[in-house]
């Protein structure tokens, strides 16, 4: 790449009706994949049979890992090992590493959240298994995330005062929050986390790129599978009443960011240069920390926990198991199938 091409702006400014009207396309795609799941599921307008949403979310969780690893890592790579980059870039793999650090510091965010957790659960005399293999064991059936061991009902009295109730229903309704709830909106948060700042960078590249038509066409489908994957996990949210707005919070919260990114970049496209020096270590260094989100997530908290961890996985029949996995490596094979493109 030459001097001229990293330092100055030659973005195209064709087709600018077909970019801006791309903004609204965009995000009835991303929204209407990442909201439908979570009004399917609660609407009583809407009788979609069980086996939809296992495919959803199952098909979701493939997109989830594919896009890190083929949307997300390798254009870090890429964007990190730019010519109009310094000396000192092409020196380390910085794109590895800056994606491992993101792995640990996530692990370390959830680590110390249930350790935190946990504290608040003793202070209340509950105890629980972070992954519930403890009830897995005890053949109880346990989903990611901490688990309360569960009350045994009290035999030897035959009637207990109404303070005793009070403060039993107390310590439930505090282990259920601590446990359930906020597991859950850790785990997703951090999983929206990661694809917003992904959505954000294709909706700048999308703005500017000469081989608009293309990426527009991929990235409408892109959108779309991603927030399908998303949607689906945010649908399988079990909150409290007083929660139930974060499931639609982060479905319109996905579905904004792309058309926002895309909205940026027409603003700036005429002194916004993707190739320069400072735009490719952003880019680079979000795609990595994204990538290392998504990975973790996917690996973790979905592929492990629904399968290795998961004790009706264990027991399930090979016909349903092989469904699930089949239904993971779709999703995985579309999404990869995409980034022949984006």
């Amino acid at each position: 790449m030459s001097e001229l091409a990293c330092g100055a702006v030659q973005n195209e400014h064709t087709y600018t009706g077909l970019r801006i009207a791309s903004i609204f396309v965009i995000l009835a795609g991303s929204s209407f994949g990442a909201l439908f799941p979570v009004i399917a599921k609660r609407s009583p307008f809407f009788k979609v049979p069980k086996t939809v949403y296992e495919f959803a979310k199952y098909f979701g969780s493939g997109v989830i890992i594919a896009t890190g690893f083929i949307h997300l890592l390798a254009p870090a790579f890429e964007a990190l090992g730019s010519e109009c980059l310094g000396d000192g870039w092409k020196t380390y793999p910085w794109a590895s590493a800056i994606t491992m650090m993101s792995m640990f510091a996530l692990f370390l965010t959830e680590l110390f959240a249930f350790r935190i957790g946990t504290a608040k659960l003793e202070a209340l005399k509950v105890n629980y298994d972070p992954h519930g293999h403890a009830l897995a064991q005890a053949g109880h059936h346990s989903a990611h995330g901490p688990e309360g061991e569960r009350i045994q009902p009290q035999t030897k009295e035959k009637e207990a005062d109404s303070s005793d109730i009070e403060a039993h229903e107390q310590h439930a309704r505090a282990r259920e929050f601590y446990t359930t709830t906020m597991a859950q909106i850790i785990g997703v948060s951090i999983l929206e986390f990661g694809v917003i700042f992904h959505s954000v960078l294709i909706g700048l590249t999308l703005a500017v790129d000469e081989d608009f038509k293309v990426l527009f066409i991929v990235l409408v489908f892109h959108q779309t599978f991603e927030g399908l994957g998303l949607g689906s996990r945010l649908a399988y949210l079990e909150l409290p009443d007083a929660w139930s707005w974060a499931r639609y919070a982060g479905a319109i919260a996905y579905g904004l960011t792309t058309p926002i990114g895309i909205a940026i970049g027409l603003g700036v496209r005429s002194t916004y240069n993707p190739g320069s020096s400072t735009a490719s270590a952003v880019s680079g260094c979000l795609d990595a920390i994204s990538a290392g989100i998504l990975l973790y997530t996917g690996l973790v908290e979905l592929l492990a926990h629904e399968f290795v961890f998961n004790p009706e996985a264990h027991k399930a029949p090979l016909g349903k198991l092989l469904y699930s996995i089949g239904c993971m490596i779709l999703g995985a094979g579309v999404m990869s199938l995409l980034g022949r493109w984006a």
